[in-house]
C-alpha cells in the first residue's frame, strides 16, 4: 500500500521549535513527528511513501537518508512554492498512478502534524465497503472549520469558520458538524478528477464531487487518541501521553 505525507508546511504556529527546522523534525518523546508517521504508516503495510517538502527541504531528505528511508520505498515531492494539500497531492500524483491497475488500490494521506491511534486497517476496510472516492477522519469536537454530513456519513457541506455560513453542496434533511482530522483514505480515481490548479486545498476537490453525486465518507474518529501537534503546549502534551500509553508508542 502507498502513502503520502503532507510536511512542507512552515509551522508557524510551532515557532520557536520551527525556527530552525521543519515541523516534520519536530521531536515528542525523542523521536521526530515524521519517523512517528512513518512508523505508524508502515506498521498497516505501507511500504511506498512520498513526502512533500519546502520549509528546510534538505533537512528533510538528509534525515530520510541517514535514517535509510525507515527501510520503505520514500520519495521526496519539492515544493519551491506552498501548494496546499491539493495542490501538494496533485503535484505527487504520477506517485499514485505509475502503476498498472492502480485505480484498484487505494491510499493513505496523512498530516505529519497529527497524531492519533486511528485504526487505518478499519478505516480502508470502511472505505473499501462504502466504495468511497474518499474517507476522511472524523470527530465530534470543538473546531472553528467543520465538514458537514448527513445520516450517511456522506459529505454535504463546510462551515469553514464559526461566524460563517455553511457551504452546502448537497441537500440532507439533517446535517452532522464534524471535525477534520487530518488522515484519509483516498482511491486513485480522484487524481483524474481533480480539475483544480496551483494552490488549493483538497476539501476544495471533495466538495465539487460531492456536489456532483461522489461518495466522499466520514470515518468516525471519537474513539480513538488523536493530537494536532500545531502548536508547543501541544507537542509537550504529545510528549506526556506517548510516555504514558505504549499504544501510541
Amino acid at each position: 500500500m502507498k502513502a503520502m505525507v503532507l510536511a512542507a508546511g512552515l509551522g508557524t504556529r510551532l515557532r520557536p521549535l520551527t525556527d530552525h527546522r521543519p515541523k516534520a523534525l519536530v521531536e515528542v518523546a525523542r523521536r521526530t513527528l515524521l519517523e512517528i508517521t512513518l512508523t505508524r504508516l508502515r506498521s498497516f503495510g505501507v511500504t511506498e511513501v512520498i513526502v512533500n517538502v519546502h520549509h528546510f527541504a534538505d533537512m528533510v531528505v538528509d534525515y530520510l537518508k541517514a535514517h535509510n528511508n525507515f527501510e520503505m520505498r520514500i520519495e521526496v515531492s519539492r515544493e519551491d512554492v506552498l501548494l496546499d494539500t491539493g495542490g501538494g497531492l496533485k503535484k505527487a500524483a504520477w506517485f499514485f498512478l505509475e502503476d498498472e491497475n492502480v485505480l484498484a488500490d487505494s491510499f493513505l494521506l496523512h498530516n505529519v502534524d497529527v497524531i492519533s491511534s486511528i485504526d487505518l486497517g478499519r478505516m480502508v476496510q470502511a472505505h473499501k465497503e462504502n466504495q468511497s472516492l474518499a474517507t476522511l477522519a472524523v470527530q465530534k469536537r470543538e473546531s472553528s472549520r467543520q465538514l458537514l454530513f448527513d445520516e450517511q456519513r456522506n459529505l454535504c457541506g463546510r462551515r469553514a469558520g464559526r461566524d460563517r455560513e455553511p457551504e452546502i453542496v448537497r441537500n440532507a434533511q439533517r446535517l452532522e458538524y464534524l471535525a477534520f482530522s487530518g488522515v484519509h483514505v483516498i482511491s486513485p480515481r480522484l487524481l483524474t478528477m481533480m480539475t483544480e490548479d496551483g494552490v488549493f486545498s483538497i476539501v476544495d476537490t471533495y466538495l465539487r464531487l460531492a456536489g456532483r453525486g461522489e461518495t466522499i465518507s466520514a470515518f468516525s474518529a471519537d474513539k480513538y487518541y488523536w493530537r494536532d501537534l500545531g502548536k508547543p503546549e501541544s507537542v509537550a502534551q504529545a510528549t506526556r501521553d506517548l510516555s504514558e500509553n505504549a499504544l501510541l508508542r
